[in-house]
C-alpha cells in the first residue's frame, strides 16, 4: 500500500513538474536573451517565488470548498459574478495561447524531425497529429495522463541530466556575462508562463482526496525542481549560443521557426550529432508533457464551468471546447510559438496571481466561516505584495505586446 501511495506523491509531483518544464523552457534563453543570464537569474527567482505562493492560495482557498470545484467555482462563490467572467476570459485565453503555442511548436518539431528522414508532410498535418496523438491520453483520463506523464518525465530527466553533462564544458563565462539589464522585464510574460502550474491543482486535490499535506509537499517540490531546471539549463544554452548575429538566440526570438531554429542552431554549434539527437528528443518530450497536463486542467476548468460531467455526451462537449480553439488558431498561425507564450503571461497574471489574492483575501477577511483549515503564511502583507507584482506583470504584458 505504501508504494502505491509513493508512486502517487511521486506522480503528483511529476505532474506539476511536466506542466511547468514544457515549451516554455525551450522558449526562455530566447526570450531573456537580451537581458543576459545573470540578470535574467533576478527576473527567475521572482516568478519562482510569485506563481509558487499563488499556487498555494489557489490550494487554499480550494480546500474550503467541495471538491471538484475548479477556479470558475471558486471565483463566482468568492468574488460573485464579476470574478467568475474574469476567470473564464482569462483563463480560456491562457491555456488556448498555451495549447496553441504548443501545437505549433510540436508541429514545427515533427516537420523538422521527419524532414531528417527525407519524409515532407504539410505543416497542417504535422500539427494535427501532434495534437490528437496527445489529446487522446487526455480524453482517456488523468490516471492515463499519470502513467505516460511519468515515463516522459523520466526520459526527460534522463536526457536534460545527459545534456547538462555534455553541454556545461561547452559553455563561455564571457557570454554567460553578456546582457543588458535594462531589458531585465522583456522576458517577464514567459518567464511566469514557465512557471504556471497552478491549473492542475483542483486536479490534484481530487486525486489526492484533499490531503492537504501531501499537496503542500507536492506543489513545493514540484515548484522547487524547475527553478533548479532553468538555471542550468538557461547556464548551458546561454552559454554556448550567441546573442546576437544571424544565429542568434536574439534573431530566433523573431522567427516563426523558433523550436527548430534552436535545434538546429544548437547542433551546429557543437557539431556533435548525439547531443544533437538528445536535443530533439528533449524538446518533443517537453512539448508533450506541457500539452498533456495543459490539455487536463482546461478540460477540467471546461467541464466545470459548463456544469457538466466528463461523461458521455458531456465529454465529447468538453474535449471539443478544449481543443478545437487552439487547433484552428494555429492552423492559421502556425508561427505562433513564441508570441502565444508572451500573451499567455498577461493571462497567467491575472489568473495565477490577481484572482487567487483576491479570492484569498475576501475569504480570510470578509467570508471568515469559509476560510478554515490550511492557510499560506504571509497575512496581508503577503497579498498586498503579490497584487502589486501581479499588475506589474500585466503592465509588462502589454507594454510588450504593444511594442
Amino acid at each position: 500500500m505504501s508504494n502505491k501511495i509513493d508512486a502517487k506523491f511521486i506522480g503528483g509531483i511529476l505532474l506539476i513538474v511536466g506542466t511547468a518544464i514544457g515549451g516554455g523552457m525551450l522558449a526562455l534563453p530566447i526570450a531573456t536573451a537580451e537581458t543576459g543570464f545573470i540578470n535574467s537569474l533576478i527576473l527567475m527567482f521572482t516568478c519562482w517565488f510569485v506563481m509558487t505562493a499563488g499556487a498555494f492560495l489557489i490550494l487554499e482557498v480550494n480546500l474550503w470548498l467541495p471538491a471538484n470545484t475548479n477556479i470558475i467555482s471558486m471565483s463566482r462563490i468568492l468574488l460573485g459574478r464579476w470574478g467568475e467572467l474574469i476567470a473564464w476570459i482569462s483563463y480560456l485565453l491562457l491555456f488556448y495561447s498555451v495549447l496553441a503555442a504548443y501545437m505549433a511548436g510540436g508541429g514545427d518539431f515533427l516537420i523538422n524531425l521527419l524532414s531528417s528522414f527525407g519524409l515532407k508532410i504539410p505543416n497542417w498535418v504535422a500539427i494535427f497529429l501532434f495534437s490528437s496523438t496527445f489529446s487522446y491520453i487526455v480524453y482517456r483520463g488523468i490516471h492515463y495522463v499519470d502513467y505516460v506523464n511519468r515515463g516522459l518525465m523520466f526520459s526527460k530527466f534522463g536526457i536534460y541530466l545527459l545534456l547538462i553533462i555534455f553541454l556545461i564544458p561547452f559553455t563561455s563565462l564571457a557570454k554567460l556575462k553578456e546582457g543588458n539589464l535594462c531589458y531585465l522585464t522583456s522576458g517577464a510574460t514567459v518567464m511566469i508562463t514557465s512557471f504556471t502550474f497552478a491549473n492542475i491543482i483542483p486536479s490534484l486535490r481530487t486525486y489526492f482526496h484533499g490531503d492537504s499535506i501531501k499537496l503542500r509537499k507536492v506543489i513545493f517540490i514540484g515548484s522547487l525542481i524547475p527553478l533548479i531546471c532553468y538555471i542550468f539549463w538557461d547556464l548551458a544554452i546561454m552559454g554556448i549560443l550567441p546573442r546576437e548575429g544571424e544565429h542568434g538566440l536574439i534573431k530566433m526570438l523573431h522567427s516563426k521557426h523558433s523550436t527548430s531554429e534552436f535545434v538546429t542552431q544548437l547542433s551546429l554549434f557543437l557539431n556533435n550529432s548525439f547531443i544533437s539527437i538528445l536535443a530533439r528528443i528533449f524538446t518533443s518530450i517537453c512539448l508533450a508533457t506541457s500539452f498533456l497536463a495543459s490539455m487536463l486542467g482546461l478540460s477540467d476548468f471546461v467541464a466545470d464551468g459548463l456544469r457538466t460531467e466528463k461523461k458521455g455526451k458531456g465529454n465529447i462537449l468538453v474535449y471539443s471546447a478544449t481543443l478545437l480553439p487552439p487547433l484552428i488558431v494555429v492552423l492559421f498561425y502556425p508561427g505562433i510559438f513564441i508570441g502565444a507564450l508572451s500573451y499567455a503571461g498577461i493571462y497567467c497574471a491575472i489568473l495565477f496571481i490577481i484572482l487567487p489574492t483576491l479570492m484569498a483575501w475576501r475569504g480570510r477577511y470578509s467570508l471568515n466561516p469559509l476560510a478554515k483549515g490550511f492557510r499560506v503564511k504571509g497575512g496581508k502583507s503577503l497579498l498586498f505584495l503579490l497584487c502589486i507584482i501581479g499588475f506589474l506583470f500585466i503592465g509588462y504584458g502589454i507594454q510588450s505586446a504593444i511594442r
